[in-house]
């Protein structure tokens, strides 16, 4: 069972005259990365330094610091405490007293791992991306059906109908599947997108 949070927390600390802040938030894919590391990008700073996991795919970076002394340990708090589709930024403003390695490593860690404790941890739903067709006519029905499940989706209006994709949590897509067949009495199937991932 894999676990992510359910909302971006933020924690800060003083250790030695400098000043941590870790900032973790839920992420479901790469772009949301690149937009949570341009949106806390912080001239400010001495060392902006991050970890992320989703499903099997890991990247950490350790910003200037010391090789393996901030991200690895970043990324160590993130899989001690079970999760995935999350970011851990930590930031630091230096205060003049140097660390060391053993001070930076315990430092990034302590500070990722005070925020993730501040975190609600919620179960991570397994989601795919879905396909399918209808004719305009058909159109209502589903779209009723995807709004009173909360299902986000994107319609593309063709000369003969409209394209929908979807992503649904794993459980909804076989009832959708039926309903498809049922209203368009087997015309169209619904097509699941296999994701790129080797879990």
């Amino acid at each position: 069972m894999a676990f992510t949070i359910a909302s971006p927390v933020t924690f800060e600390e003083e250790i030695k005259k400098s000043r941590f802040q870790a900032i973790a938030a839920p992420v479901e894919n790469e772009q949301q990365v690149k937009e949570f590391l341009e949106l806390n990008k912080d001239i400010s700073t001495t060392h902006q330094c991050w970890a992320w996991k989703i499903g099997h795919n890991v990247r950490f970076n350790d910003d200037g610091e010391p090789s393996g002394t901030a991200g690895r340990p970043i990324l160590a708090t993130i899989e001690g405490n079970d999760l995935t589709n999350i970011i851990v930024m930590v930031n630091r403003w230096y205060g003049g007293i140097k660390l060391g390695t053993g001070g930076l490593v315990r430092a990034y860690g302590g500070c990722a791992g005070q925020s993730l404790l501040l975190a609600e941890r919620i179960e991570l739903i397994a989601k795919k991306t879905i396909h399918f067709s209808c004719h305009f006519n058909e159109w209502a029905i589903f779209q009723y059906e995807l709004s009173q499940h909360q299902i986000e989706y994107q319609e593309t209006y063709t000369a003969t109908g409209v394209d929908i994709e979807a992503r649904l949590q794993v459980h909804q897509i076989e009832p959708l599947a039926l309903k498809l067949r049922d209203v368009t009495r087997g015309r169209e199937e619904l097509k699941v997108e296999e994701e790129l991932t080797d879990d």
